[in-house]
């Protein structure tokens, strides 16, 4: 994490740790995140050289002001200051990722052919959290492709239990063979 842009997710990390808001932080984060990427002209005004910074900023004060923690608002600021406001989601995962470290929580993805039960998803999550010894936090996406059983990404590693997986394996060595 040694971009510039990950400078300012550390930064406001180990403020919310200093503080012991690091959760609210990030709930909130999040937030503002998913309203920026549901807002991206908004991004765009607000990163706009030829509107004057000050109503730009005026801006966010009208936008967020009372809604978000003030440590965020000013987060806000520096980054629109800095013209480093589209940065804000990579910051915000750079929180996340600081923030996921120090609680011992992983992120995980399970795709599979057809969507899982609610039931699937949980036995899967507290499998991966026995394994592993942290807190997963499961994302579930479906690829039809895959025809049957599961691939799961967990912290860089893939564990791939698909039939597309299987035959691309059993593809490999014939060809090893053949030649």
């Amino acid at each position: 994490m040694t971009t510039a842009s990950s400078v300012y997710g550390q930064s406001l990390y180990q403020l919310a740790k200093e503080e012991q808001i690091s959760e609210e932080i990030l709930q909130q984060l999040d937030m503002v995140d998913s309203l920026l990427k549901e807002n991206p002209d908004y991004i765009k005004l607000l990163s706009e050289p030829s509107v004057k910074k000050k109503l730009r900023l005026s801006l966010l004060d009208e936008a967020f002001g009372g809604r978000v923690h003030p440590y965020i608002l000013n987060f806000l600021k520096i980054l629109l200051e800095n013209g480093a406001l589209r940065t804000f989601s990579s910051d915000r995962n750079t929180f996340k990722a600081l923030y996921n470290e120090d609680n011992g929580i992983a992120s995980a993805t399970v795709t599979s052919a057809v969507a899982l039960s609610t039931e699937q998803l949980s036995a899967l999550k507290e499998s991966l959290e026995k394994q592993s010894g942290k807190t997963i936090e499961l994302t579930a996406k479906t690829d039809p492709s895959l025809i049957g059983g599961l691939k799961v990404e967990l912290e860089g590693r893939l564990l791939d239990g698909t039939v597309a997986g299987r035959l691309s394996e059993i593809r490999k060595r014939v060809d090893q063979i053949v030649l």
